[in-house]
């Protein structure tokens, strides 16, 4: 197979990334609309997260947040959001590079994206990235009675596991065999 040159499967995902900082931007200007809220998953040890060193040490590796009710302060730039969320009572800052979240999940409408790691350019021989526009895995849904509370930091599903009926586009399916 001849190399990718252009690297697609980088660009889809920070086409998507966008589409995660649009709706960001939008809440920060306007709130959210209706019954929509988000969970979103990053990866705590990315370069350019900011998290206290609390949350840091109960979440070395992964974490997900909620936001529905209550968040403040949400300012988004080109590279990354800050919000303000409790953790147990106590307010914390956050600062989250796009480029470090794992998954984005709107449960009021069942919309979801997983994102793969930024691989190094040894890293892309075979590599292929999976895009899921499906319900989330199961640690990131909104099934528990009367919603999820209002902030919520918990290990995320292995990105791996997906719900019976997800469907998973791998972009290797359209890449020309030779």
């Amino acid at each position: 197979m001849a190399d990718d040159l252009i690297r697609y499967d980088v660009l889809v995902q920070e086409s998507l990334r966008g589409v995660v900082r649009k709706v960001l931007k939008e809440v920060a200007e306007s709130g959210l609309p209706g019954d929509h809220h988000f969970y979103i998953a990053f990866d705590t040890g990315a370069p350019g997260v900011r998290i206290s060193s609390r949350l840091r040490e109960q979440y070395p590796e992964e974490m997900t947040v909620v936001m529905q009710h209550q968040f403040w302060e949400l300012s988004v730039t080109e590279h990354a959001f800050e919000v303000g969320l409790s953790f147990g009572g106590v307010p914390e800052r956050l600062l989250v590079p796009f480029s470090s979240i794992k998954g984005f999940f709107d449960p009021s409408v069942q919309f979801g994206l997983q994102f793969e790691p930024h691989e190094t350019d040894e890293a892309k021989e075979g590599s292929s990235a999976d895009i899921a526009a499906t319900p989330a895995p199961a640690a990131m849904q909104d099934d528990a009675p009367g919603g999820a509370p209002d902030h919520v930091a918990e290990e995320a599903a292995d990105v791996d596991e997906r719900p019976d009926g997800a469907e998973v586009v791998s972009l290797d399916a359209f890449r020309k065999k030779t």
